[in-house]
Order: C-alpha cells, then structure tokens, then sequence
C-alpha cells in the first residue's frame, strides 16, 4: 500500500542492497517479478499422464510462483506456503523415472523433492500463470521437447536515456505498438510493458537523479523497475510502439481515468480506460507484497488521484492502473475500454444512494421504512387530501427528478422512491413495479440499494411473481433484514416449500406486526397453511386465531377459512371441514371459490354421498374454471385418481398430460409428473393393464411412451408387454418394443439381454437375418455363462434358417447346453445324418420314459425324429429300446399314429427318406421350439 510506513521501507531495503554492491543497470532476477492468476486457490497441485511422460502443475496465487531447481538427481520445487499439498498420488504411485517423492518444512514455505531414476529427465515452465514439471522416464525426453526447453529468443528493445542534474528522459522503442503501464511506488518508478522483450539498456546508463535500473521479463510481458527519490514526478507519453518516460522535471498530468461502480448494481468496481490490454500481477523485490498493473495502449492516459476501498487500493499513476491489494482473490480483468475489479463474494463498497444528491421535497411524503422490506400503513394515508390529489402530487414530483436524472447522474431518487411507497402502500403494486423498473433502467447501479430491491420485491410478490420476487430477496444487502424473512416465508409457503416457509417466517417474526393488517392476516394464514402441512395443527390453530383478528379484508378473511377447513378435515371434523368449504364456496371470488369446491368434491366423494361418476364430471368442469396455479394441478390430481380407479386408464393420463409443460414451474408440478409416472407403472408394471386387449395395451403405451422410467423398470415394462404380444402372434410389434430399447436405451449386459429377446422373436418370425443382426450387435464381454450359450444357440439357429450348416456347427463347436444340443440335432436332421440326429433327439429325452405324464408337443416331435432317424440309419437295436421306453406314451400321446409308425421296427433298413418324408415333416420340431420360447417369456415376465 502506498503511505509513508510503506516508503520507509522501501527506503532501508534500497539502502541496504546499495550498500550490498548492487550493479546499476544489471538484469533483474526472473523470480522477482512473476505474473500469476488473481482469483482461484491459493495453491492448487495438478497431476496428469500419459504415454510419454508426467506432468504437474502448480497453480493459484501462490502455485503460480513457485521455484523449480535442480539438485543432482532431484528436482526440487520450492512453494511459499507451510500448507504442504498432497502429494500422496506421487508416494503411492510413482510415475515412470521417480524413485520417491516427499516434502519438508522450510523457512518460509515447503519444499517437494522429486527423486529421479537413472536417465529420467524433468524439464519446466511456467504457462497460463502455472508453473508446470515434466518427468521423463529414461530416454524418454525427446528431441523436440529438449529444444523447445531451451529459452526462446527474445525481442530486444533499445532503450535510450537523456539526462539533466534534475530529471531524466527514457525512450523504449518497440517495433510494434504495446501498451504500458508507468507509475511510482515509494521510491521506485515501475514500467510495464503488454509483451515479452530483452531491454537493451546500453544506452541508459546515465540516469540522472535516478539511481539504478533493473528490468526482466516473463512469458508474455516486460518490466523496469528504476531507483528514484520519491519527491521527483513521473510522466509517461507514447506513440504507437515509441513510449517515453520522464522522471524528473516539472510534473505533467495525464488524462484522467475513470473508476465508478459497476452499472449492473453488483459490488463491483469498473474503470473506463480507452485501449486497456492487460492485468499483470508482480511482485516487488523489496518489499515483497504483490500488486497488479493494468497496461493501456497510447495515447497516455492516467489515475491523477488515489481511490481506496477495504479490498483494493488505486495508486496514481502516468500511465495506465496500478491496484494494491491485501486480499488472494482480487479479480483484474481488462477487455476493451474496461477494466473491471470483483472478488467472489463481491467488493466491499458502500451503498450506491450514498453519492447522490439529498432531496426536497414534501414533508409529508412516505418516509422510508426502518427495514427495506417492511410496508408501512402510513404510506396510504392520504391526511387533508383524496386519493387523486395526493397520488397526483407524488407522481409530478417523480417525474420532474426522472427528468433531472437525465442530464445529472447524481440526481436524488427520494421522490421516485416516496412515489413508488405510496403505490406499495396503496396496493398499486404493477405500478410500484413500473416506476421502480425505470429507476433501475436509468441508473443501474440502484440494484444494489436495499431499499429499491425490498420494494419491488414486495410488489412482485403480492402480484404473484414469485419467482421475480425472489430474485430481489435474494440480495446480498438484504440477507440480515428480518421484513425480506417474512416476504420469503410467504413465497415459500405459495411454492410449497412448507419446512423453508416455517424458517424464514420464524425469522422474521420480530416485524410482522409492523406491517399492515391485511399482509398480517395474508402473512397468518400461509403459516398456518405451512404449519399444519408439517404437522403442527396447535401452530395452525394459533396463527389462524391471530390471522382472523387482523380484521383483514373479506378476500383474505375467506382464504383463511380455507386454511381452517383444511385443518378440521385434518383434525378428523369432517362435517364442520364440509361446511366451511361449501361457505367459502358461494364467494363470487374464482379463485378463492374453486378450492372450496374442490375441498367439497373431495368430502362428499369420501363420505359416499357423491357418485365417483358425478364427481368426475364436476371436475371436469371445474378443471376449466379456474386454471393456471395450484388449484388447477389439485383439481387435475383429483380427476386422475377418480378415473385410474374406474379403471379409466387413458383418461386418467389424458387428465394428468393436460397440465403440460406450461405449469412446469408451478408448485405442485412435481406431484403431477410423479403421478403420471405412478399410474404408467401400475399399468404396465403391476399389471393394471393386464385386462386389457395386447392390442389395446400396446396402443395406451405408445401414446403415453415418454412416461417410460430409465433404468430396469422401463425395461421390465416393455419385455412384459412384448411377451402380452408374443402371445398373440403380434411379433412385428413385439420386436419393434424391444429393438427400440436395444438401438436407444440400453447399454452392455442389458442390451446384450434384450438383443437375445429380440433375435428370439425374430427367428419365432422365421427372420434369421434380423436375429443375427441383433445378436452380433449386442456383443460384448463379460456375460453370464448362461447368455453365452443361450446367444450362441440362437445365432447358430439363424445361420442354419439361411443353409449356412457348417458355420452354425462352428459356432457351437464344443458347446453341450441343452439349447445347442437341440440346434445340432436339427442341423444334423438337415444334412441328412439320420443316426446322429436320432441320437441327440434321444439324449434330449433323456430319461423322460420314467415320467408317465403325457409327452409335450416338443417331446413328441423329438420321439418321432429320433425313431425315423434311427430307421433310415439301419440302427434296429436303438429303435427296439425306443420302442420299449416309450410305447406306454402312445395311447394318449397327440401324434400317436406317427409314434408308432416312427418306432416301428419291422420298417429299419427298409423305408427310405421319401416314404418318411410327410411323418418327419409332420414332426417340425421348430414349432416345438416356438412354444418353449413362448413359456420362457412368460416366465422371465411373471406372465400366467
């Protein structure tokens, strides 16, 4: 900071390095004057690899100055914090080429000592204002990155100094334009430069007053740092990349620049300087505090006066801005002809009214309220006046000061402010809105007067603009005042946000009797609704006593009987609940009538003394009554639940679809889309929709698709209406279901899962191409034993349906599951090899002939394969045993004339493929299959 303790001690560490044998005009250490990042984490310590080596780095304020250096084989990077970071990933997991890596306490910060291996190689920088390392492992640093390791070239700019016993001038000729920075702190004049360059001081080695001169440069700026006694001036010209500086002489002012608040209200500072390109953060040498300098582009321009606020200092300057700071995350950003300063949390700044002007005006206009959301009843009295002369009165004097602001800045608000308390006052508040918007619109920066936010907040809010009202609440100038807790009470209770509404009412508590009777009442009765929807029904009765002795306005009388009625149906009182609500419901007020009639609906429905059909058809009716809150979602819910009872599916959804995304911010909204997606899982999941037609299911479904929940449950929705379709033989609809969660909501085993599904339904659809296209689609690792053969067996199928034998025989290979098992011996059946194919027909059966239940429809076409295979491969002793397995099953098996012509022994070596061609082709086991896919939908679904 500037000020005389500061420049003592620039004074004795001058001294002293005089007195160490300083060489004028020598290059200035790199270290001592470093840019870094103004805003984010004091230090924070990034790690990322790949292939080719490691890197880190060291960011913040603190990171970004950070000092590399190499010790042998250790690299040693030194950090000004006694906060040692975690490099725990490094101990654990040491990269390619580090033996250890630790850190150790040293005065003044830490130390972290990276240990290299034998031919590793670090190499660092500093980019972005971090300072990063890159750790090679043994020749691994490549040539490329050696070189580019090497110090760039750098531009060299002559700099010439013309000397007298009281001043001296400094010329710096760059050959392109750059802006500069140029101003004086304690006794040492500082020029910053926008680009990165050698300074050739060869020239400059006569400095008059001045003593020493020391510059250097980083990555992408230039600064001079010269010794001068603090009484000499300084002053700064320029001219496209020509900048002279005089130190010395007779002081010479630049054009001023502007710092004001910013104009958005925020607690922010913008200072309007023509050709601003950059903030660089340094450090000085000597004193060792950290400050910013903000270049500008010729012609010069500068700070005539010192501005200093709690966060920041603006130093005078020739020539740009240089700003001083005691805090880490000050935030200089310079973009075109602005150069704006904030921190996080917003500036520390005074109110924006407190530079304007005082007012006067009438004694007698409303005065402002002690908190800035309080509503006072005196700012309606209208004392010797009617309305009409009074309102009259405030309004010209608002519009003579709109006028006056126009042409000075600095223009009073008080007569805007008293005009738009009356209207508040008087319940006008659209109007209060509206003259308290082009308050805002004319002068900006009043967002952040506390008064303006409370006022139009109030309004906002008793107009139903919550949402907008809130925004003004949430105000950080407001957060201490205990009226905006009772105005954010009130919101909350209106979103439904009980929990949040008992808070904030309680936290404001203390004010609400300063408001007026009718906001007392309002106020009352929302809590009492907040109370009794978290359980307290003494609170509610106790807020209801005090709302009703307010002697409120009939409207908000009538809104608190609402809230009792509710609360004597809670209690268990059914009969007075009933009776208030039909009191309330007479009330020629819509909005107030139409919950009352509902509450009655509800009542009535519950006691059996309203048919539920009557009762749908008075909802319906007074769904269109009233519309656009919360009391139309009720209705909607209501009407919903009545028709998913009768069984009414798709009205049911249709009631609650017609709420629609347009009361999608409406409180209550939430409860809506959680019943909409309540009763599509009741149909399709718990099997509500189990007595309708497939055909009928499938089309509620498509209507309502979007309701389908993400994850399993979907899932388990749609295999469970595509086995409803299976069973019916609708297979193209059923694979159009599945395929779409295949090809849009699926992922890994899941997918996989459905895929074999799907390639099911498709081979029961006689499509191998589909079924194979949908296996091999789907492919992944890692699936269960089970999937594996069971996609094994259908893709073999699929290739067997196209002639494809041997490749299906390939795909199972060794593969001895019972579906492969089954796939083979129709392959096998396919090619003729009648004696193979009988024996896994056989061995399918198993010991089935121990079973006396009837053969299924498979196990009876299996029987009649294996007795003709047997036949036409001449195995009579195979056919006999058949024969005597099996022939008890004959008299009540379905196909019994083929079972006994098939294991006929006399016919072995006799009949030929011809003679059984219409008894094998009877025995299609391809429609048995069929029927054991359709029982193991059924039960994988839970179907009957």
């Amino acid at each position: 900071m500037s000020g005389a303790p500061h420049s003592k001690s620039l004074l004795k560490t001058t001294v002293a390095a005089a007195a160490a044998g300083a060489v004028a005009l020598a290059p200035l250490s790199p270290s001592l004057a470093q840019e870094g990042r103004g805003g984010g984490a004091p230090l924070s310590v990034e790690i990322g690899r790949n292939d080719a080596f490691t890197r880190i780095e060291f960011g913040g304020v603190i990171g970004g100055r950070s000092q590399v250096r190499r010790e042998g084989e250790r690299v040693v990077v030194r950090m000004g914090t006694t906060a040692a970071p975690d490099v725990s990933r490094l101990r654990v997991d040491p990269p390619e080429g580090v033996k250890a890596a630790e850190t150790r306490a040293v005065r003044g910060g830490t130390e972290l000592i990276i240990t290299l291996a034998e031919g590793a190689e670090a190499r660092s920088g500093v980019a972005d204002g971090a300072v990063w390392l890159n750790l090679y492992g043994p020749g691994k640093a490549p040539e490329a990155e050696q070189q580019a390791a090497k110090p760039a070239a750098q531009a060299v700019v002559p700099v010439r100094a013309v000397s007298s016993p009281d001043k001296t001038v400094l010329s710096f000729g760059w050959s392109t334009p750059v802006g500069a920075a140029v101003f004086r702190r304690g006794e040492a004049v500082w020029i910053v430069f926008d680009a990165a360059a050698k300074m050739d001081l060869a020239g400059a080695k006569d400095l008059g007053p001045a003593r020493d001169a020391r510059w250097a440069a980083g990555p992408d700026y230039s600064v001079v740092r010269i010794a001068a006694p603090e009484g000499l001036a300084v002053s700064a010209q320029g001219e496209g990349g020509l900048w002279t500086v005089t130190v010395g002489g007779a002081p010479a002012g630049a054009s001023d620049v502007e710092v004001d608040r910013s104009e958005d209200g925020s607690a922010t500072l913008v200072a309007r300087m023509a050709g601003a390109t950059k903030a660089v953060w340094l450090t000085d040498p000597l004193v060792g505090d950290r400050f910013a300098a903000v270049t500008a582009l010729a012609p010069g321009k500068g700070l005539s006066e010192a501005r200093r606020t709690i966060d920041l200092s603006l130093i005078p300057t020739a020539q740009g801005l240089a700003v001083e700071t005691s805090t880490d995350d000050l935030q200089v950003e310079a973009a075109g002809d602005l150069v704006t300063l904030s921190r996080p949390e917003g500036l520390m700044l005074s109110p924006p009214s407190a530079v304007l002007e005082a007012g006067d005006h009438a004694a007698d206009a409303p005065k402002k309220a002690d908190h800035p959301g309080l509503i006072l009843t005196e700012w309606s009295e209208l004392g010797e006046d009617d309305f009409t002369a009074r309102h009259r009165r405030l309004q010209d004097a608002a519009s003579a000061e709109t006028m006056a602001a126009k042409d000075d800045p600095r223009a009073s608000i008080e007569a805007r402010m008293a005009y738009a308390r009356f209207l508040v006052g008087s319940g006008l508040n659209y109007e209060a809105v509206g003259v308290l918007n082009a308050l805002v619109a004319q002068t900006p920066n009043m967002l952040g007067e506390p008064e303006v936010r409370g006022l139009r907040g109030a309004a906002r809010a008793a107009v139903g603009r919550l949402e907008e009202a809130q925004s003004d609440f949430s105000g950080a100038a407001l957060a201490a005042d205990p009226a905006t807790k009772v105005w954010l009470g009130y919101i909350a209770a209106n979103q439904g946000d009980w929990a949040g509404a008992r808070a904030a009412f309680a936290a404001g508590a203390s004010v609400i009797d300063d408001f007026p009777k009718a906001w007392r009442a309002r106020f009352g009765a929302a809590h009492a609704l907040a109370a009794i929807e978290t359980g307290d029904l003494d609170a509610a009765r106790q807020l209801l006593a005090y709302s009703f002795s307010q002697q409120a306005p009939a409207a908000d009388q009538l809104t608190a009987r609402l809230v009792q009625a509710r609360l004597f149906d809670l209690s268990g009182d059914k009969d007075r609940a009933l009776a208030v609500y039909k009191a309330v419901a007479r009330a020629p007020l819509e909005g107030i009538a139409t919950p009352a009639k509902l509450g009655v609906i509800g009542l009535e429905l519950d006691k059996g003394a309203l048919p539920a059909n009557e009762a749908a058809t008075q909802l319906e009716q007074l769904k269109w009554r009233w519309r656009g809150d919360a009391t139309e979602l009720a209705v909607i819910r209501k009407l919903a639940d009545i028709y998913l009872r009768q069984g009414r599916y798709r009205e049911a959804l249709d009631a609650l679809r017609s709420a629609g995304k347009r009361m999608a911010r409406i409180p209550g909204a939430s409860d809506i889309l959680a019943d909409q997606s309540n009763a599509f899982r009741a149909l399709f999941l718990d099997g509500a929709a189990d007595g309708l037609q497939p055909v009928q299911a499938l089309a509620l479904f498509y209507d309502f698709r979007e309701l389908t929940p993400v994850g399993a449950d979907g899932d388990e929705m749609v295999r469970r209406l595509a086995r409803r379709l299976i069973d019916v033989d609708l297979l193209d609809q059923a694979a159009e279901l599945l395929k779409h969660q295949v090809d849009a909501r699926l992922e890994g085993v899941a997918k996989a899962q459905v895929a074999t599904d799907l390639a099911t339904i498709y081979l029961m659809d006689r499509q191998p191409e589909k079924a194979l296209q949908a296996i091999w689609s789907s492919r992944t690792t890692l699936l269960p034993t089970a999937m594996n053969a069971e996609r094994r067996a259908l893709e073999a199928r699929a290739l067997m349906d196209l002639g494809r034998f041997d490749h299906a025989l390939e795909v199972l290979d060794k593969d001895q599951s019972a579906p492969a098992r089954e796939v083979r011996a129709d392959i096998l059946w396919k090619q003729q090899k009648w004696a193979e194919a009988a024996a896994l027909y056989e061995a399918r059966l198993g010991d089935r002939f121990s079973d006396p239940t009837p053969l299924k429809p498979v196990e009876e076409s299996w029987l009649i394969r294996a007795g003709v295979g047997y036949s036409l491969g001449g195995n009579r002793a195979a056919l006999q045993r058949l024969h005597g397995q099996y022939s008890p099953f004959i008299a009540k098996a379905r196909s019994a004339n083929a079972i006994r012509v098939a294991l006929d022994d006399s016919l072995s070596g006799v009949a030929g493929a011809g003679d059984f061609a219409g008894l094998a082709g009877g025995a299609d086991t391809f429609v048995g299959w069929v029927g054991a896919m359709k029982d193991d939908f059924r039960k994988e679904t839970g179907g009957a």
